[in-house]
Parts: C-alpha cells; structure tokens; sequence
C-alpha cells in the first residue's frame, strides 16, 4: 500500500500498461471533476462507472455526470489532504471548498475509487451530509 500527501505526485503510468496508475487517475479525476472539466472528467471514467453517495446513487458514467452538473455553480475546488492506495483501490482524502448564498467554506470528504485499465469503475463518497446541506438554503 503507499501513502501520500497533498504535495508529493502521484505514481507515474505503469510502464507494462501504458495506463495511470490508479492514484494518478483518481487524482486527475478529482481535480478535473472539481474544475467542472467534465468532458476531462468523463474520459477517465470506465462507461459503466457506478456511484454511492449520500444524495445520488447512480450507475453509468453518463447519468452520474448528469447528476452531478447542479454542483458546477457552488464547488470551488478541492484540496487533496491526503491519498493511499492499494492495488486498484485508492482513497483520497480531500476538503471540497464550496460558495453559496448561505456561505462559504468547505466540507471534508473521503473518496473511495477502484481503478480498472487507467479508467475508474467504481466511487464511494463520504462526507457530514448535515455539513454540506449547510451550505444550502432553506427549503
């Protein structure tokens, strides 16, 4: 298993491959997702991606882009805190920077991906749901 901080970079393409290790494209999802570079974004997710979180669950890379796209207008980036992986699984663990109306600051998050031929095929999200509503206004 290795470790590694925000400031050290992520595994070079395996060289028998010719793929991203998986912490590298886990990383290069994350920031391309909290960028809003979708189309960068899509290319590293495997077609029939699924994800689990606590507001979408949702299977196909497509549909999950798609439910994703209401986040563009208050995400403001990420800070990656840390990342381990093991294999095909890595878990980034990051603070999402959010602006609203209500306010801004950030959310605490861990991701869990696996990784399959540089593409993800699988993500799990955790994060305080009541944190992030937070943010939101009032309904």
């Amino acid at each position: 298993m290795t470790s590694r901080p925000d400031n050290q970079q992520a595994a070079p393409a395996h060289p028998e491959s010719g793929h991203a290790a998986p912490a590298e494209a886990a990383s290069a999802y994350l920031t391309a997702f909290y960028t809003a570079d979708f189309e960068a974004a899509r290319a590293l997710l495997a077609e029939d991606f699924s994800f689990h979180g606590p507001f979408v669950q949702v299977r196909g890379r497509d549909p999950f882009l798609d439910s994703a796209a209401g986040l563009t207008p208050v995400v403001r980036g990420h800070r990656l805190l840390r990342q381990w992986a093991d294999g095909a699984e890595v878990c980034s663990w990051y603070d999402l920077d959010l602006e609203t109306p209500v306010k801004s600051g950030s959310v605490t998050m861990s991701e869990w991906h696996t990784v399959r031929e540089g593409k993800l095929v699988s993500g799990r999200v955790v994060f305080d749901a009541a944190a992030f509503r937070a943010f939101l206004p009032p309904q």
